[in-house]
């Protein structure tokens, strides 16, 4: 499949998931925070969870995972020299020549749960760290370390180290992969011509594609605003027509935060659905528009709020609010859980948590059926039947590890979107 993807509704063709494994609980409660987690899943309900919402993609799209990727480009074998030899540079293993010897599918499985540290010498003894390759605890938020923009996969350059591996992976398999074909983006080997910063930092979670000429992104703890001038320079060197960035400034605290889709993402042509606090509040954060025009920056301005930053081009979005508009304790508290976080497999047809049940009720009060995934797993149902529908999966553990299910999704393909 060509990366192909102008909006953030249009059908849904092609995406990439990753189903949490081990790596997922080879964790404690005192590495828990560097692993970027308030606290420990139990993986073997966090599995149902997520059967349910890999069950409703499977419905809907062409469905693929990391690690089944990553061992087909690893039986190539100078790709797995190369991919071995970044990961192992950029995290002083000194272990690489024993796992080139490793079968391709060990090899995936290895890269992604992580390598117990053999305690055969002094230092390893005396050492305090499990895993001489640690464990990727974040993989199944699939959003962060590559995000599609238009025909190019922009890699992301995470903000925390132990996120690094992701995108070095997800890199390799958009370059190497028969299964996908792409023009990749990365600010690790820029294209000539173009300068990154070392503070530059993009995230798949604040990058959001409202039309194939505007990108919507947020810059907080995440994503740095040197990032996106680095994807400033990339779309300046693409010499297009009018094309828009509307940067969103986002709070620091709390971690729910971390993220745009945490509070704004689109579910139609004609309504998104927002965290009002942090959207609309009267201690709001900035709304930068950036117009570049034929290579050029011909216009950087303040807009009064995203929604209305949008409507001035021409995308007129009724806000829908997470919570509910009746207590803000009730926005705070279903917030927190990815009440804002929806994946748009159509244009009003979308994919979120069964738990935030006032979110849930207010997107019922605009029109939008409420489906569970059970059903449409198993033929009950059929999105089809339903002109805007919300399919409701099982979140009361998957929501702790902080996401909901734009995370835990990278789309690389979606159809056109009917304007």
């Amino acid at each position: 499949m060509q990366t192909s993807v102008h909006s953030e509704i249009g059908q849904l063709e092609g995406v990439i998931i990753h189903t949490p494994g081990s790596e997922v609980e080879n964790m404690t409660p005192a590495n828990a925070e560097r692993a970027l987690y308030s606290d420990i899943l139990n993986l073997s309900i966090a599995s149902t969870e997520y059967a349910q919402f890999e069950g409703v993609l499977k419905k809907v799209s062409q469905v693929y995972q990391v690690k089944d990727l990553l061992a087909d480009i690893l039986a190539i074998n100078e790709v797995k020299k190369e991919l071995l030899n970044e990961i192992c540079m950029t995290e002083y293993i000194d272990s690489c020549q024993q796992m080139l010897d490793t079968d391709s599918k060990q090899l995936a499985a290895m890269l992604i749960e992580g390598v117990v540290l053999e305690k055969t010498n002094l230092t390893n003894y005396l050492s305090n760290e499990r895993f001489l390759l640690r464990p990727l605890h974040n993989l199944f938020f699939t959003r962060d370390s590559a995000m599609a923009m238009n025909d190019n996969m922009l890699i992301g350059k995470m903000a925390n180290p132990v996120r690094e591996r992701e995108s070095v992976i997800m890199e390799a398999i958009y370059k190497y992969h028969p299964a996908v074909k792409s023009q990749v983006l990365t600010p690790g080997n820029p294209e000539p011509g173009i300068m990154v910063n070392r503070k530059s930092m993009v995230e798949g979670g604040d990058v959001q594609i409202a039309r194939d000429d505007i990108f919507v992104i947020g810059t907080g703890v995440r994503t740095s605003t040197q990032g996106i001038d680095f994807i400033i320079e990339n779309i300046k060197k693409q010499k297009k027509r009018k094309q828009h960035i509307i940067v969103q400034e986002l709070p620091e605290t709390p971690e729910s935060f971390i993220h745009l889709d945490m509070v704004f993402t689109f579910l139609n042509t004609d309504e998104c659905m927002v965290y009002p606090p942090v959207i609309f509040g009267m201690s709001r954060f900035k709304t930068i528009h950036i117009e570049i025009d034929n290579g050029n920056v011909s216009r950087i301005e303040e807009m009064p709020n995203l929604p209305k930053a949008l409507k001035k081009l021409g995308m007129d979005l009724k806000p829908i609010s997470c919570g509910g508009n009746s207590d803000p304790w009730i926005q705070e508290r279903e917030q927190w859980h990815s009440g804002a976080n929806f994946l748009a497999f159509a244009p009003g047809k979308i994919i979120g948590y069964q738990r935030n049940v006032h979110t849930i009720d207010e997107l019922n009060n605009n029109g939008y059926d409420v489906v569970s995934a059970t059903d449409i797993i198993t033929g009950k149902a059929n999105v089809d039947d339903y002109k805007k529908c919300v399919v409701t999966i099982a979140g009361s553990e998957l929501a702790r590890g902080g996401g909901g299910a734009r995370c835990m999704s990278q789309p690389f393909r979606r159809g056109p979107v009917n304007w």
